[in-house]
């Protein structure tokens, strides 16, 4: 039930309101305003003027204004006061109910491999254990415990399984209007945007507008745009207004600027009571042995030792991704969407100690996905708690919407739709041809999205990606980019005769530019 734009609004600014009442920005500001009743330019008959004035020239306005502007990033447009809460996760029925059996599954999943193990999914750590792991928490990596019993809990192919049974019950038989012609894998009617709208949503994009990652424009000399470029980024720090950098990260970031103006996008700015929290959460990964920890120890250790590139980072990695698994804060997000965290219970000597720990979903799904987005993250903040806090917030904001099922435009159901609908309307003959000999493109190109391309492009090339990510709020750009990757490998892919060539065509992006694959794919195809 959608509601009129001014009743919306308001209930959106409520919403906004309360979320920040209990924010350390709201006692902060509330302590500025106390302090500044001793300066002598505050005047009593003037005295709420005077205050706003104060907390405008000392920077705190600013502040307001971006922690604003993040919940409104973050959070979906309001729905009808009286809609269920059930809606506002997720307004689909069947959605909700796909994404409740497969959280079933690998909860099941998992307790069948605690069963197996004769291991809990949770314990307290002997203290003899623990200060062993506090001693080493720099270097985890030097560890080599004998993992070969754990399995992972599934693998990205399960997961396109599930996507692809998805059906709307609305429609008997695949009767499904307008949708009857789409021959892709994915068969649920949601709304995708076509050319002509990705187009307008990424109009910053277009051929003769600057852009970071384009070598050679005709427009502009690319180290004359670079110079202005910076010199417009450093003022964009100077002002700290998201807003301003959210908009200006859409042409591309300077690499010196680039962590400065992600955490300002996101918010972040590691205070000392984020550094205690992070603190906190480790606290509870030396007390506490999680099963998870043990899958997330096989990952790292996998993922790492094949990719030079992610092997230096290996330490950070496992703090990242432990403390991760202890965040109940995280939790608090699901209520916005169609994931809800599993519960277990860490089993005490005498029942006495039971208390339940949440197995946020965010460690049940394929591990391997989220060492793969915390590890480019790795290349721009070296110091752990300020690390956590952006990998976190580039969770919360992007990164679960490519593992739970929703019918968000920026979900992955609708990327994977999003992405065939753009091969079977302007590569026919292409997409024809993989389908007739048994290689749906989507059965290539989903664990490209489903990682966010993390681990498949170049790591200079990644982070251009998700400078646009940020910048248009939206992982709408990784469909596009998946199938300008299968235009831009057309020919060849029209003489493979099989699933297994089309993969060896398409098995190494690491020498591809993206920004002039988005922009011909986006501007110089004709629609």
């Amino acid at each position: 039930a959608m509601v009129d734009p001014e009743s919306g609004l308001s209930l959106t600014i409520a919403r906004i309101v309360q979320r920040l009442q209990g924010s350390s920005l709201h006692s902060q500001l509330e302590r500025q305003a106390r302090v500044s009743l001793h300066k002598p330019e505050i005047k009593l008959e003037s005295l709420k003027e005077d205050i706003k004035d104060f907390l405008k020239t000392s920077g705190w306005e600013k502040k307001l204004q971006n922690a604003v502007y993040s919940e409104l990033n973050v959070f979906p447009s309001p729905c009808h006061p009286a809609a269920p809460p059930e809606h506002m996760k997720e307004p689909l029925a069947y959605m909700r109910k796909a994404q409740g059996s497969w959280e079933k599954r690998i909860l099941k999943s998992l307790n069948s491999m605690c069963t197996e193990l004769s291991i809990p999914l949770a314990q307290k750590r002997p203290v003899s254990e623990q200060k062993e792991l506090l001693n080493k928490w720099n270097e985890m990596g030097t560890d080599e415990p004998d993992l070969s019993l754990f399995r992972p809990v599934y693998a990205p192919k399960d997961f396109l399984e599930v996507l692809m049974n998805l059906r709307n019950p609305n429609y008997e038989n695949g009767e499904q209007p307008s949708f009857r012609n789409h021959l892709g894998l994915i068969q649920v009617p949601l709304k995708v945007k076509d050319i002509p709208e990705l187009k307008e949503d990424f109009s910053e994009l277009d051929l003769n507008v600057g852009q970071l990652g384009i070598d050679d424009s005709a427009q502009v000399p690319p180290e004359f745009f670079e110079n202005e470029h910076v010199r417009v980024g450093q003022k964009v720090l100077a002002e700290q207004d998201s807003a301003a950098a959210q908009q200006y990260v859409r042409q591309g970031c300077p690499t010196a600027l680039r962590a400065d103006l992600w955490a300002l996008i996101l918010n972040i700015s590691n205070q000392p009571e984020d550094i205690l929290y992070y603190e906190q959460l480790k606290s509870n990964v030396i007390q506490h042995d999680l099963l998870v920890d043990s899958l997330i120890y096989k990952d790292v250790k996998l993922t790492a030792s094949n990719d030079d590139y992610y092997f230096v980072f290996e330490d950070y990695l496992y703090q990242v991704l432990l403390c991760f698994s202890r965040d109940t804060s995280v939790l608090e997000h699901f209520t916005y969407s169609s994931a809800t965290p599993p519960k277990s219970y860490i089993r005490g000597k005498l029942g006495i100690e039971e208390y339940a720990v949440f197995y946020p979903p965010n460690v049940l799904s394929k591990l391997n996905s989220f060492i793969l987005a915390v590890a480019p993250l790795c290349f721009l903040y070296h110091e752990p708690s300020k690390l956590y806090q952006i990998f976190r917030e580039m969770y919360v904001r992007f990164f679960f919407r490519l593992h739970s099922i929703s019918s968000h435009p920026s979900g992955i159901v609708s990327l994977c739709l999003l992405f065939e609908t753009l091969l079977q309307t302007h590569l026919p003959q292409l997409f024809y041809h993989l389908r007739e000999i048994g290689a749906q493109p989507l059965r290539i190109s989903f664990k490209w999205m489903v990682r966010a391309f993390s681990g498949y492009l170049a790591t200079d090339q990644l982070l251009l990606l998700w400078d646009r990510i940020l910048g248009y709020n939206s992982l709408e750009i990784l469909a596009v980019l998946a199938a300008a990757v299968f235009a831009f490998r057309a020919v060849n892919l029209m003489e493979v005769t099989s699933l297994a060539a089309a993969e060896a065509v398409l098995a190494d992006l690491s020498t591809l530019k993206v920004m002039p694959l988005l922009q011909i794919f986006l501007f110089a195809t004709v629609t």
